[in-house]
C-alpha cells in the first residue's frame, strides 16, 4: 500500500466541499462588492486548506492547449536532443527522469528519486543582461530547443499569461492577510522569480515500494498556479487539515492553486502551505504545467505586520528569498546534476 491509497475520490459537489472553487472575474473586473466576497473567500481557503480552484481568471483554454501541445513536442523528442538543454545551475532547462529527490522528510520519507521528467524555464533576458553577464544565480536566461522553433513562442505566451493572472491576485493575498493592496508590490518588483515546469510523469505500474511521480512536499513558492490535462484516475493527492489526503480531480475552465512556504512565512504560519504528491496509476503518461510565482530573489520574506503581535511573536526569521530557493533547488536537484543519463 502506498501513502495515497486510501486518498478520497469525490465528484464535484464533495470537491467543493473540500477545495473551493473561486471566481476571479468579478474582482478582477472590479465589479462592484466583489472585492470584499473574494478577498473574504481567499482568506478561508488559505486560513483552512492552502488549496483552492479559481475560475474566470482569463486565460484562453487555446493558450493553454498550445502550451501542452508544445509541450508534448518537446518531451517527445529523443533523449540526446533534450540533454542539449540540460538544467543548469539557474534550475532552468531539462531534467531527465530520476534526477530530482523531494526531500520533505516531516511529511514524509522517500529515498527514490522522483518518476517524472521536467523543462524549466523562467524570465528570457538577453545574453547582454547584467545579471546574465554576471552569472548572478537565480537569474540567468532560457535554454531553447533549437529544433523546435515555435516552443519558445509557445511557452512564452503562456508565461507571460500566467504572470498578469497572478499579479492580479497578488493585492486580495494583501488583502486578506489585513494590508493595505500595495504591501507586496516591492516584493514583487523588478521581476518576480518564476519558474514554469512542464511536467511528464510516466504510469506508475508498481507503487509498493512507494515511489513516486512527485514526493510529497511543500511548494517553496508564494503561490503555484498548476494545469492538468484529462486524467483517467486523479493522480494528485493534498493532505487536508484533518490529516487525510484527497485526490484532486480536474475542473474544467480552472487552475487548480496552492499557497507555498513563503506565503506561510510572510503570514506567521497563520495560511496553509499544505502538503502534496503525485502518484500516475492511469494507463496513460499524466502531462501537467506548474507555474511557481515568488517574489524577488532579493527581497525579505518575514512575518507581516498584521500577523505579529506581544502575544503572537515572529514564528519565522527574516530570510531573503534567494537563500529560500537556492536551498531547495540545492536540497532537491543538486545532486544530479552531474550524472549520466
Amino acid at each position: 500500500m502506498h501513502l495515497f491509497e486510501r486518498a478520497a475520490v469525490a465528484d464535484e459537489a464533495e470537491v467543493i466541499n473540500q477545495i473551493p472553487v473561486i471566481d476571479c472575474m468579478p474582482f478582477f473586473r472590479g465589479d462592484d462588492g466583489a472585492e470584499e466576497t473574494f478577498v473574504a473567500a481567499l482568506k478561508d481557503a488559505c486560513e483552512n486548506v492552502g488549496f483552492f480552484y479559481i475560475k474566470g481568471h482569463g486565460v484562453p483554454q487555446a493558450l493553454i492547449d498550445d502550451c501542452f501541445a508544445a509541450s508534448h513536442e518537446f518531451h517527445a523528442l529523443p533523449l540526446e536532443r533534450k540533454l542539449l538543454v540540460r538544467q543548469d545551475e539557474n534550475n532552468i532547462g531539462y531534467m531527465a527522469m530520476n534526477h530530482s529527490i523531494t526531500k520533505s522528510d516531516e511529511i514524509h520519507t522517500t529515498k527514490h528519486p522522483n518518476q517524472n521528467a521536467s523543462f524549466f524555464l523562467g524570465h528570457d533576458r538577453p545574453d547582454d543582461h547584467p545579471d546574465v553577464v554576471n552569472k548572478v544565480r537565480l537569474r540567468g536566461k532560457n535554454q531553447w530547443p533549437a529544433d523546435l522553433p515555435d516552443f519558445k513562442m509557445r511557452t512564452k505566451c503562456y508565461f507571460d499569461a500566467l504572470q498578469e493572472a497572478s499579479e492580479k491576485l497578488v493585492p486580495a493575498f494583501a488583502l486578506a492577510l489585513g494590508l493595505d493592496r500595495t504591501f507586496f508590490d516591492e516584493a514583487f518588483a523588478n521581476e518576480a522569480y518564476i519558474e514554469l515546469r512542464l511536467l511528464h510523469s510516466p504510469p506508475q505500474m508498481d507503487v509498493s515500494d512507494e515511489k513516486f511521480n512527485v514526493a510529497p512536499h511543500t511548494d517553496s513558492s508564494f503561490i503555484t498556479l498548476l494545469a492538468r490535462e484529462f486524467e483517467e484516475k486523479p493522480a494528485l493527492a493534498v493532505r487536508l487539515k484533518s490529516g487525510e489526503w484527497f485526490k484532486a480531480p480536474i475542473l474544467e475552465g480552472t487552475f487548480l492553486v496552492n499557497l507555498g512556504d513563503v506565503m506561510r512565512r510572510y503570514s506567521n504560519g497563520t495560511f496553509m502551505s499544505t502538503p502534496h504528491g503525485v502518484i500516475n496509476e492511469g494507463s496513460k503518461d499524466r502531462y501537467s504545467i506548474a507555474f511557481f510565482y515568488s517574489p524577488n530573489p532579493n527581497s525579505v520574506v518575514e512575518p507581516v505586520p498584521s500577523k505579529v503581535s506581544q502575544g503572537n511573536p515572529p514564528r519565522y526569521d527574516p530570510k531573503l528569498y534567494g537563500d529560500i530557493a537556492k536551498t531547495v533547488h540545492d536540497r532537491n536537484y543538486s545532486q544530479f546534476k552531474k550524472l549520466s543519463v
